[in-house]
C-alpha cells in the first residue's frame, strides 16, 4: 500500500518578507544603533540688525540669532554642521577647543580651509572624540568675530563616566565680550590704516547691553539679560570671553563661584568670589542659589588691565532673578579686584589646578597621564612685541615674524605637494634681524613632547590658543624666562586647557604632547594682534602611517594655486533642522516596516 505521507504547504511570500524584515532589523540595530551617534545641524549665517548698546547696527547672526545656537552633544558623537554663507564676504567657523583628532580639515582657519564664498554652503563633519567640557565657535576671517557669529559648544559626559560633582539643577551659558558699535569692516579698515581700535563702547553679556545700574553710564531703553533661577538649587554657569581684546572680571553679587572645569578639564574644586577671564577662555562654575532673595542680584563682567581714566564706559551687567525675589536690585556693583594689585590675576591663574583624580572622557583619572615625567623633545621660546612697522605697515610678530597667509591653504598644499607655499623654518628663539613677513611653520615631531614659552614684551595681556590640542599650563611669572625658571614648573597638576593668558612683562610656559597629526593653528586670541600677524602653524606629520589622518573631504573647497580643481557644490549634506543618527535610523526602520507591511498585504 502506498505511503500517504502528508506534505506541508509552501510558505507564503509573507513568510519570506518577515525574515527579510528581521535581518534588516538586526542590521540596523547592530550597525546603525550601536555606532557613535550623529548630530546634524543646519545653520544659515547672515547679517541681522541688533542694538545691544542702544545703537542700531549690523551683527552676524546664525539662524537669525545673536549669539548663535548652542551645539549640545556628547563625547564621541559625530557632528555634521551645514553652514550656508549669506554674508557679502567669505566666511569660516572654527570650533575653539575641539581637537578634531587627526582631522585638521575641519579646523576652519585659513591654514587648513579655503573660505566659504558668499552664497555658498559647506558642511563640517567632525567627531568630538574623547572630549568633554565647555567650548565655543566663532568666525575666523576678516575681523568678523567683532560682529558676532559666535555660539557655545557643550560636550557632555557619556552616561558611563560620572561627573566629579552632583548633577546640577540647570545649565546656563554666558558669553561676555567687549563691544564696538562700529562694524567689523570699519574696525578692520582702522587696523589696515595703522590706527588703534580705541576703547570699546561697552561690555555685552549674551549679546545684550547692561542693566541700568548707573543712570549716567547706561542710557534708557537698553535690553539686558535676565537669568531666572529657583532658590536652593545649583546651576552650572559656563562663561566664555568671546571678545575682541579685553580681559574681563566675572562675578555674581553675593554668590560664590565654585570652579569645576575649564576648556575640557575638570579642575580642583575651589570657591572664588570673582574670576579674571581673558579673551578666548572658558570656565564652568557651580553656583548655589543660597541667598534670601530680598532683591535681584547683579551678574557683572567688568574690564581688567585698562586705564581707568580712559575707560568711561559701562560694565556688562545682567540680572540674576530668584523666582521669589522681592524686587529689583539697586546700589553699586560688587567690587572688582584692586586694579593696582598686579599679582592678583597671576596668583589666581596659578591657583587653578587639574583634578587628577577625576575621570573625563575616559574612565581613567585625568592624572593618569603623568606629563611631568615625559622628556621634552623640542623647546620654543616665542616672543611677542608691540606692533611695529614692516614694509610700511603696522604689524604684530612672533619671534620677529608676522605671519603672511598664502592664497593656498597650507594643508591643501601639503596634500598636493605644492612647493613654495610655506617653509618649515620657524625659529625656536627670536632672531637678531629686522622683523619680516613670512609663511614659516613650526616643524613638530609626531609624538614628540614640546615645551613652549610665551614671553610677552607688550604692555597688554595676551592670550594664546593652540588648535587640535589641550596643553598643560605649567608655569608663569613676571620678568624674563630663563632655563632656571623650569625649577618653578608645576609638573603634577597643572591644568590642561587650550587657551592661556600671558601677562604684560611676563612669561607663561606650556607642555604639549604632539600626538595629533595635522597642521594646527597657534594664534593670539586678541583679535587685533591675530589680525595683524601674530600666529603660526604647527605641522605634525606621522612619518610611518600616511593613513593615520582623516582623508581629504569629498566636499573640499579649492582656492589659490589649486582653484582649477574646484567642482560645483554637489558634495553637501541635504537636511534641515537638527537631529541624531538614531532618529534617522528609526525613520528608516519605520519606513521599511510600512513598505514591507504593504507588500505583504498585497500577497494575501
Amino acid at each position: 500500500m502506498p505511503s500517504s505521507a502528508s506534505s506541508s504547504p509552501s510558505p507564503s511570500p509573507c513568510y519570506y518578507y518577515f525574515f527579510f524584515f528581521y535581518f534588516v532589523l538586526v542590521f540596523l540595530v547592530s550597525g546603525s544603533f550601536a555606532g557613535d551617534p550623529y548630530a546634524f545641524f543646519d545653520w544659515t549665517v547672515s547679517y541681522i540688525t541688533a542694538s545691544p548698546l542702544g545703537v542700531k547696527q549690523q551683527v552676524i547672526g546664525i539662524n537669525g540669532k545673536f549669539p548663535g545656537p548652542i551645539l549640545n552633544v556628547t563625547t564621541n558623537w559625530n557632528v555634521v554642521v551645514n553652514v550656508k554663507n549669506q554674508l557679502d564676504e567669505p566666511f569660516l567657523l572654527t570650533w575653539n577647543g575641539i581637537q578634531h583628532r587627526k582631522n585638521s580639515w575641519q579646523d576652519g582657519v585659513l591654514g587648513t580651509n579655503c573660505p566659504i564664498p558668499a552664497g555658498w554652503n559647506w558642511t563640517y563633519q567632525f567627531q568630538v572624540k574623547d572630549q568633554i567640557g565647555s567650548f565655543f565657535y566663532f568666525p575666523t576671517l576678516s575681523f568678523q568675530k567683532a560682529a558676532g557669529g559666535y555660539g557655545g559648544i557643550i560636550v557632555n559626559n557619556r552616561d558611563i563616566i560620572p561627573l566629579p560633582f552632583a548633577l546640577p539643577d540647570g545649565d546656563v551659558t554666558l558669553f561676555i565680550s567687549d563691544w564696538y558699535t562700529k562694524s567689523h569692516k570699519e574696525l578692520r579698515e582702522k587696523i589696515d590704516n595703522g590706527d588703534d581700535l580705541g576703547v570699546p563702547y561697552g561690555i555685552l553679556i549674551n549679546g545684550f547691553g547692561p542693566y541700568r545700574y548707573d543712570d549716567a553710564l547706561v542710557p534708557e531703553g537698553i535690553t539686558y539679560q535676565i537669568i531666572n533661577i529657583e532658590p536652593g538649587k545649583t546651576y552650572r554657569f559656563r562663561v566664555h570671553n568671546v571678545g575682541v581684546s579685553t580681559s574681563l572680571n566675572f562675578r555674581i553679587q553675593n554668590h560664590n563661584l565654585l570652579l569645576v572645569e575649564t576648556e575640557g578639564s575638570y579642575t580642583v574644586q575651589q570657591n572664588y568670589t570673582n574670576m579674571d577671564i581673558h579673551v578666548g577662555q572658558s570656565y564652568s562654575f557651580l553656583v548655589t542659589m543660597d541667598q534670601n532673595a530680598s532683591s535681584d542680584y547683579y551678574i557683572v563682567a567688568s574690564p581688567r588691565y585698562v586705564n581707568s581714566s580712559v575707560w568711561t564706559k559701562a560694565s556688562g551687567v545682567a540680572i540674576l532673578h530668584y523666582s521669589n525675589s522681592q524686587g529689583p536690585t539697586s546700589g553699586p556693583l560688587p567690587d572688582p579686584p584692586n586694579e593696582s594689585d598686579t599679582y592678583f590675576s597671576m596668583s589666581q591663574a596659578r591657583s587653578i589646578r587639574w583634578n587628577v583624580s577625576a575621570s573625563a572622557a575616559r574612565p581613567n583619572p585625568q592624572g593618569s597621564f603623568k606629563y611631568g615625567q615625559i622628556d621634552v623633545t623640542d623647546v620654543y621660546v616665542i616672543l611677542n612685541r608691540p606692533a611695529e612697522l614692516i614694509d610700511g605697515k603696522l604689524r604684530t610678530t612672533l619671534n620677529g615674524i608676522s605671519y603672511l597667509p598664502p592664497s593656498t591653504p597650507l594643508k591643501l598644499a601639503q596634500q598636493y605637494n605644492v612647493l613654495g607655499v610655506y617653509k618649515l623654518d620657524f625659529p625656536n628663539v627670536v632672531m637678531n634681524r629686522p622683523p619680516k613677513f613670512d609663511t614659516s611653520l613650526i616643524n613638530g615631531t609626531f609624538k614628540g613632547f614640546m615645551e613652549i614659552i610665551f614671553q610677552n614684551n607688550d604692555t597688554t595681556v595676551q592670550t594664546y590658543h593652540l588648535d587640535g590640542y589641550a596643553f598643560f599650563v605649567v608655569g608663569m611669572d613676571f620678568g624674563v624666562w630663563t632655563e632656571n625658571s623650569r625649577a618653578t614648573y608645576n609638573k603634577w597638576d597643572g591644568v590642561a586647557r587650550c587657551t592661556t593668558q600671558v601677562f604684560p612683562g611676563a612669561w607663561t610656559a606650556i607642555l604639549v604632547s604632539l600626538d595629533n597629526a595635522g597642521i594646527w593653528n597657534l594664534r593670539a586670541q586678541n583679535l587685533d594682534s591675530w589680525y595683524m600677524g601674530q600666529e603660526v602653524y604647527v605641522s605634525v606629520v606621522n612619518p610611518e602611517a600616511d593613513k593615520s589622518e582623516v582623508p581629504l573631504p569629498d566636499n573640499t573647497i579649492y582656492c589659490g594655486l589649486l582653484s582649477s580643481l574646484q567642482r560645483d557644490q554637489s558634495h553637501r549634506y541635504k537636511f534641515s533642522g537638527s537631529t541624531t543618527h538614531s532618529t534617522v535610523s528609526r525613520t528608516i526602520l519605520v519606513t521599511l516596516l510600512i513598505a514591507i507591511y504593504g507588500i505583504s498585504i498585497g500577497y494575501r
